[in-house]
């Protein structure tokens, strides 16, 4: 039996994720029908190919290119991709969500064409017109495969002005980068990744920290290692040994990287905590089902006040923590400042799943460290979104100082002295 055919012919079984009495608070009536489509695809076609997409290697990549070809066919390619690219352009207000039930699975995005939209934004605001021209289309219809390159190995990825890379300006305009990244998802398949690097000779602050498109093929790009996260791969560490590239390559302008990088990190940490809305639900569905059909001599595990307890505490972790995230997702389309609201959204919303997860592996006893179910993976994500885009520390700081200034009414000094 193909590897494929031997995954989907032990689907998870259940009700979508969501279905559970959480609802979808505010769904505007026009994207209910759509969220459906995209919930059905997701648990029907998508999970049950888990395994294989998991595991990596052929298998998988032939397992994904059907699941896109079958996400086309339905036409549910690239829901939030830019009309001018070959997406169909639903806005961040619509499409968070569709968000959440496409990001019930980890491989949800890449099936359903959305995987990119944080490169597209950024190369079809940022980048030079003939790379835009030459590449936005093919990464739109899955052709290309891009990802981002920052954190560096003993570089705090939260302090950007550590940066060691650097990028060497040659006669003709090009640019020759040297340097290590690591932690970068889906490098091991990428066809092009963004680096950070500093421009030599520009200092060591912010000002010359730059963006540059790399292929993966050019001369001295090399793939060092997968870096399993708790066991699971999908993160890489490359190496830029005096790799060249055209001077059409640098995505925005001279010093210009960290302002781009905040407008994609702003996006990025919302999505994911769509996505992660989308997993804690599933956690959540598994957890309800495992406790009403486990029997025990004294009956099934749903009668317990502990597990009640636990399923209580799940509930109200996810229902408080939707309402943070959407005002996030609210002021971002709007284009107003989200910071604050970007920074509680993403702490929430990782520890939630995370605890959701816990919760779920509890109530399922050994079953739930075991291969049987999602749980493992849920949980695994729970716990490393703690620490991607900036661990908890970094956004409950930030937050309390952007709180604290706003009450700060000690006297000020001006420079008279009066």
């Amino acid at each position: 039996m193909h590897p494929l055919n031997a995954a989907e012919s032990a689907p998870e079984v259940g009700r979508a994720p969501g279905a559970a009495g959480l609802g979808q608070p505010g769904c505007p009536p026009e994207v209910a029908e759509l969220r459906g489509r995209v919930a059905a695809f997701v648990r029907e076609r998508v999970m049950p190919c888990e395994p294989v997409l998991d595991a990596g290697g052929a298998p998988a990549r032939t397992a994904l290119r059907r699941l896109q070809d079958e996400a086309k066919q339905a036409g549910l390619w690239a829901l939030p991709i830019p009309e001018e690219y070959g997406g169909q352009g639903i806005g961040l207000a619509r499409y968070a969500h569709l968000a959440e039930v496409e990001g019930a699975s980890d491989h949800g995005p890449a099936a359903l064409g959305s995987a990119p939209l944080l490169d597209v934004l950024m190369l079809g605001r940022h980048a030079r017109p003939a790379v835009r021209e030459q590449r936005l289309p093919a990464l739109t219809s899955g052709g290309l495969r891009a990802c981002y390159a920052m954190t560096e190995p003993d570089t705090p990825g939260t302090d950007p002005v550590s940066t060691t890379a650097r990028a060497v300006a040659g006669p003709d305009g090009s640019w020759t980068l040297h340097g290590r990244k690591w932690f970068i998802t889906g490098a091991g398949e990428a066809d092009l990744v963004t680096v950070m690097a500093r421009i030599d000779g520009a200092g060591t602050g912010t000002d010359g920290l730059s963006l540059f498109l790399v292929p993966t093929t050019a001369p001295g790009f090399t793939v060092l290692r997968e870096l399993p996260v708790l066991g699971a791969g999908g993160q890489w560490e490359i190496e830029l040994d005096g790799v060249t590239v055209p001077s059409d390559h640098m995505v925005g302008e001279r010093g210009e990287a960290l302002r781009i990088a905040g407008e994609r990190l702003r996006l990025g940490r919302v999505l994911r905590c769509l996505r992660w809305l989308g997993q804690a639900e599933r956690a959540f569905d598994l957890m309800c089902r495992r406790a009403n059909s486990r029997e025990q001599s004294s009956g099934p595990l749903a009668g317990r006040q502990l597990v009640q307890q636990l399923v209580f505490d799940s509930l109200l972790a996810l229902r408080t923590t939707r309402p943070l995230v959407y005002e996030a997702v609210a002021r971002l389309a709007a284009g107003e400042d989200a910071r604050l609201e970007t920074g509680m959204a993403k702490v929430a919303a990782a520890r939630m799943l995370q605890q959701v997860a816990d919760a779920a592996i509890q109530v399922h006893g050994a079953a739930g460290l075991g291969p049987d179910t999602a749980l493992p993976g849920l949980f695994r994500t729970g716990r490393a979104a703690r620490l991607l885009d900036g661990p908890d520390e970094l956004h409950v700081a930030a937050v309390a100082r952007r709180v604290l200034r706003d009450y700060d009414v000690t006297p000020r000094t001006d420079p008279s002295g009066r």
